[in-house]
Protein backbone atom coordinates (compact mmCIF):
# COMPACT_ATOMS: atom_id res chain seq x y z
CA UNK A 1 0.00 0.00 0.00
CA UNK A 2 1.11 3.79 -0.72
CA UNK A 3 0.33 6.31 1.04
CA UNK A 4 1.14 10.25 -0.38
CA UNK A 5 0.42 13.37 1.58
CA UNK A 6 0.82 16.67 -0.06
CA UNK A 7 1.96 19.84 1.70
CA UNK A 8 3.23 23.27 0.59
CA UNK A 9 -0.01 24.96 -0.22
CA UNK A 10 -1.39 28.05 0.60
CA UNK A 11 -2.15 31.49 -0.44
CA UNK A 12 0.65 33.99 -2.62
CA UNK A 13 -0.04 37.03 -4.74
CA UNK A 14 0.23 36.73 -8.43
CA UNK A 15 4.05 36.65 -8.97
CA UNK A 16 4.63 34.92 -5.92
CA UNK A 17 6.35 31.44 -5.97
CA UNK A 18 5.60 28.22 -3.80
CA UNK A 19 7.12 24.74 -3.25
CA UNK A 20 4.88 21.71 -3.02
CA UNK A 21 6.03 18.38 -1.28
CA UNK A 22 4.69 15.13 -1.70
CA UNK A 23 6.24 12.43 1.00
CA UNK A 24 5.28 9.15 -0.43
CA UNK A 25 5.42 5.84 1.70
CA UNK A 26 4.91 2.56 1.02
CA UNK A 27 6.68 0.47 -1.70
CA UNK A 28 7.58 3.01 -4.50
CA UNK A 29 9.63 1.71 -7.08
CA UNK A 30 11.67 4.56 -8.95
CA UNK A 31 11.07 3.05 -12.19
CA UNK A 32 7.28 4.36 -12.51
CA UNK A 33 6.20 8.26 -12.90
CA UNK A 34 4.86 10.40 -10.55
CA UNK A 35 2.96 13.06 -11.10
CA UNK A 36 1.29 16.68 -10.02
CA UNK A 37 -2.45 17.08 -11.01
CA UNK A 38 -4.61 20.08 -9.94
CA UNK A 39 -8.40 20.82 -9.77
CA UNK A 40 -9.86 24.16 -10.11
CA UNK A 41 -13.69 24.51 -8.39
CA UNK A 42 -16.02 23.37 -11.43
CA UNK A 43 -13.40 22.46 -13.62
CA UNK A 44 -12.17 18.92 -14.40
CA UNK A 45 -8.71 17.39 -12.75
CA UNK A 46 -5.90 17.98 -14.99
CA UNK A 47 -2.26 17.10 -15.58
CA UNK A 48 0.10 19.71 -14.03
CA UNK A 49 3.60 17.87 -14.68
CA UNK A 50 5.18 14.20 -14.46
CA UNK A 51 8.68 12.46 -13.90
CA UNK A 52 9.38 9.29 -15.45
CA UNK A 53 11.67 6.76 -13.66
CA UNK A 54 14.69 7.78 -16.05
CA UNK A 55 13.91 11.66 -15.10
CA UNK A 56 12.33 12.85 -18.03
CA UNK A 57 10.01 15.44 -17.43
CA UNK A 58 6.48 16.48 -19.47
CA UNK A 59 4.30 19.47 -18.32
CA UNK A 60 0.48 19.63 -19.06
CA UNK A 61 0.40 22.55 -21.06
CA UNK A 62 2.63 25.38 -22.10
CA UNK A 63 2.03 27.63 -19.86
CA UNK A 64 3.36 25.46 -17.25
CA UNK A 65 6.70 24.73 -18.93
CA UNK A 66 8.77 28.00 -17.70
CA UNK A 67 7.59 28.05 -14.67
CA UNK A 68 7.09 25.10 -13.32
CA UNK A 69 9.65 22.36 -12.06
CA UNK A 70 9.13 19.09 -11.16
CA UNK A 71 11.70 16.76 -9.33
CA UNK A 72 11.97 13.87 -7.22
CA UNK A 73 14.18 12.19 -4.88
CA UNK A 74 16.40 9.12 -5.97
CA UNK A 75 14.49 6.76 -3.50
CA UNK A 76 10.91 8.33 -4.83
CA UNK A 77 9.75 9.07 -1.59
CA UNK A 78 9.76 12.92 -2.06
CA UNK A 79 8.16 14.94 -5.07
CA UNK A 80 8.41 18.41 -5.20
CA UNK A 81 6.40 21.02 -7.85
CA UNK A 82 8.48 24.25 -7.39
CA UNK A 83 6.33 27.04 -8.92
CA UNK A 84 7.14 30.42 -9.80
CA UNK A 85 5.43 33.16 -11.04
CA UNK A 86 2.04 32.19 -10.18
CA UNK A 87 -1.32 33.52 -11.59
CA UNK A 88 -5.21 33.45 -10.16
CA UNK A 89 -5.61 30.87 -13.02
CA UNK A 90 -3.15 28.39 -10.99
CA UNK A 91 -5.38 28.51 -8.24
CA UNK A 92 -6.63 25.28 -7.50
CA UNK A 93 -6.14 21.77 -5.31
CA UNK A 94 -2.75 19.90 -6.51
CA UNK A 95 -2.70 16.17 -5.89
CA UNK A 96 0.03 14.46 -6.35
CA UNK A 97 -0.15 10.65 -8.04
CA UNK A 98 1.88 7.56 -8.06
CA UNK A 99 0.12 5.06 -10.48
CA UNK A 100 -2.93 4.42 -8.68
CA UNK A 101 -2.93 6.24 -5.68
CA UNK A 102 -3.69 9.53 -4.99
CA UNK A 103 -3.35 12.36 -2.15
CA UNK A 104 -5.47 14.33 -0.33
CA UNK A 105 -4.55 17.00 -1.75
CA UNK A 106 -2.65 20.73 -1.21
CA UNK A 107 -4.55 24.20 -2.02
CA UNK A 108 -3.11 26.68 -3.87
CA UNK A 109 -4.80 30.33 -4.26
CA UNK A 110 -2.98 32.82 -6.05
CA UNK A 111 -5.30 36.41 -5.46
CA UNK A 112 -4.80 39.84 -4.64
Amino acid sequence: QVQLVESGGGSVQPGGSLRLTCAASGTIFTMFDMAWYRQAPGKERELVAYIQGDSTRHFGADSMKGRFAISRDQNGNRLWLDMNDLRPEDTATYYCNYRVFWGRGTQVTVGT
